[in-house]
Formats: C-alpha cells, structure tokens, sequence
C-alpha cells in the first residue's frame, strides 16, 4: 500500500486539524507539545515556508492524511536542518509510512543543500520505538542532556550526514 502513497508539500488550512488530529491520536504529546505543533502550521500559513523556515510534507492516500513530517534549516548554520515533527496515524504506524516520509524528506533537505538532519526525542521508555525508528533510518545519537524535559526525561538527539543532492540516496 505505500505504493499507492502520494506526498503533498503545500500546506493546506484544514491541514491545520488534521495536524492535531494526528498529534493528539499518538498520544504521546501534551497539551502544550500539541500547542507547538500547531503553531508551525500557523506560521507557515501566516508567512509561507521560506519566511517561516517551516517546511511540511503530508503522507496522504485516496483522500486520506496517513501522516506528516515537518523541517526546517536551523539559524546560523550552513546546511543543518531540523526535523521538528514526525507523525503517523496509529492505524497506519508500522506500514512503512513514518520511513517513506523520512526518505522524501531526506531528499527534499538534500535538494535545499542540507548536509545534516538533527532530531531530537525523549528518553522515555514510551520513546524506545521512536529511538527505534531513527536508528534503523540510519540516524546516529549526537548527543544528550539528562532531566532535559523533566525530571527524568531526557532529551536525545540524533543526526544522519546527507550526501550531495543528486549523489547517493
């Protein structure tokens, strides 16, 4: 069924619920991390991509949302991205829909001369398929700050070197 997949790069209002939806129905993410989601998409409808920095890409299938990533280069660096949201609908988790939206992403960072992708997660046992996901997509840890995000929740960060846009995958 990926083959039948089709991804979408310009976002869309009602993009904005359907972006809850999604962040909500993992529940993995409080209120306030919904929040955050949620103002990416208004900053990239209020200022479009390149002035926002926010870039999305929707996983979409006869009409329906299967999941969506967001990204952006990171201030004062030449050639670093951020990837600030990956998520995948519950029902679709595990279908090969979070890497098939990784890959494109990848290319995309790729075609705006992006060296590096920088993620970062929790250290939470509920993050262990997360972390799972980004080291079987080839991400490596860079790094880690204990009780980052409370006490007890760290924060992991991950990184995967890009090769030159039109050299390698």
């Amino acid at each position: 069924m990926i083959e039948t997949m089709k991804f979408r790069k310009t976002l869309r209002a009602g993009d904005r619920e359907e972006v809850r939806r999604l962040v909500e129905a993992t529940g993995f993410f409080r209120s306030g991390e919904v929040e955050v989601a949620l103002e990416l998409v208004d900053e990239n409808l209020a200022k479009g991509e390149e002035v926002s920095g926010y870039h999305f890409l929707f996983a979409e299938r006869e009409g329906k949302t299967l999941g969506y990533l967001s990204f952006g280069p990171i201030p004062c660096t030449l050639g670093s991205f951020d990837l600030y949201w990956i998520v995948v609908d519950p029902q679709e988790q595990g279908k090969g829909v979070g890497r098939a939206l990784l890959r494109e992403a990848e290319r995309e960072i790729a075609s705006q001369g992006g060296r590096g992708i920088y993620v970062e997660t929790s250290s939470l046992p509920l993050y262990l398929p997360t972390r799972t996901f980004y080291e079987r997509c080839g991400y490596q840890i860079a790094g880690g700050f204990p009780d980052f995000y409370a006490p007890g929740d760290g924060k992991v960060v991950y990184a995967k070197s890009l090769p030159p846009a039109g050299r390698g995958e």
